[in-house]
């Protein structure tokens, strides 16, 4: 284990100590500064080594990183450098946003868990591609998955318009795009995951992504992601139609509006996505609902609740090529990509 990886426990309780958003983007900021100055890069030891091809694509490892904790894309390098197989990006929106209003982050550390209603708070698509342009990771062959959605004063109606304009601006830049119809705290957002709206979406997407392949001369994954908050029928109607339309993964899953595995704890009842601990087995259900339903055709990255190897074990037994952490990171800290890219890698 590296000395950047021990050391984390001992920096949890002064992080901890702050206020959730406020601990996220001093974080990021001071590995940011640590790897411009070298010094993860000298202490950090050799990434994962556990190779595996996804939607065509060779990983270093199955461990990536989910979308959410770099929105604008401005820490790709510093990420990867802890030792992810492949890192994603965003959620970007056409036109920046401030997103909800603050406090919208809030820790169950009782629950390994987190609540957020963010908002997809971000500096719009101009400035993320920009950011994107500077990373050398990706040009030495590292992954790097673009997450797009929808600005929020974006009526639902229009919500397609905004999805092409995202399709379009990271196309070039992307190994794979993920199209994020799953937030809970952008209005409506959810309604997309179902009947003719997703219809409607994937058709477009499908179409605009044949136009750009020509255009560009090779053809980029596209993925959706999806909520675990779905019955068994929604899960299958949206594993047919994303088949359907040649889509090439789903992402199962992002945060949960349940609040029965966290009952009674302070914060509980704060509007927002639940992360954490709480939604692997959520998270497990629709992996392996969508396996069933869909055969082997599909790509499943598995994400939710994976604080410890053994939980990515079970994200790939229950059908996922791979998987994503997010809040088990701020709870366990880099350590785990380590301890869940070995423990897949043992399957």
């Amino acid at each position: 284990m590296s000395l950047l990886h021990s050391i984390y426990p001992l920096l949890r309780p002064s992080l901890f100590a702050l206020d959730p958003e406020v601990a996220h983007e001093k974080t990021l900021a001071n590995l940011q500064r640590a790897y411009d100055c070298r010094l993860t890069r000298a202490i950090l030891h050799a990434e994962p080594s556990a190779p595996c091809t996804l939607m065509g694509l060779k990983l270093r490892n199955p461990v990536g990183l989910a979308a959410g904790l770099d929105k604008n894309g401005s820490h790709i390098d510093a990420l990867a450098n802890l030792g992810f197989g492949f890192v994603e990006v965003g959620t970007v929106t056409p036109r920046p946003q401030p997103g909800n209003p603050k406090p919208r982050m809030f820790r169950l550390p009782a629950a390994q868990a987190l609540i957020n209603r963010l908002g997809f708070n971000n500096q719009g698509l101009a400035a993320f591609l920009d950011n994107i342009s500077r990373s050398t990771w990706r040009s030495q062959g590292g992954i790097v998955g673009l997450n797009i959605g929808k600005n929020a004063d974006t009526p639902i109606e229009r919500a397609v318009d905004d999805y092409l304009l995202g399709l379009e601006g990271v196309y070039p830049h992307a190994d794979y795009v993920t199209v994020n119809i799953s937030s809970p705290n952008t209005k409506n957002l959810r309604a997309l995951q179902g009947g003719d709206e997703l219809e409607q979406l994937l058709a477009a997407l499908q179409a605009r992504r044949h136009e750009l392949a020509q255009q560009h001369a090779r053809q980029v994954p596209l993925v959706v992601k999806i909520a675990p908050d779905l019955t068994d029928e929604q899960v299958d109607q949206i594993a047919d139609t994303v088949l359907r339309h040649g889509i090439d993964g789903i992402i199962a899953t992002n945060t949960t509006l349940s609040r029965e595995p966290v009952k009674g704890l302070k914060h509980a009842e704060e509007a927002g996505g639940l992360s954490g601990a709480p939604v692997h087995e959520l998270s497990l259900r629709v992996i392996s609902r969508l396996r069933e339903r869909a055969g082997p055709a599909l790509a499943i990255i598995g994400v939710g609740g994976i604080l410890s190897g053994p939980q990515a074990r079970e994200k790939i037994e229950a059908g996922a090529d791979a998987v994503q952490l997010y809040t088990g990171l701020i709870y366990r800290g880099p350590a785990l990509i380590g301890e869940c890219a070995a423990a897949i890698g043992t399957r």
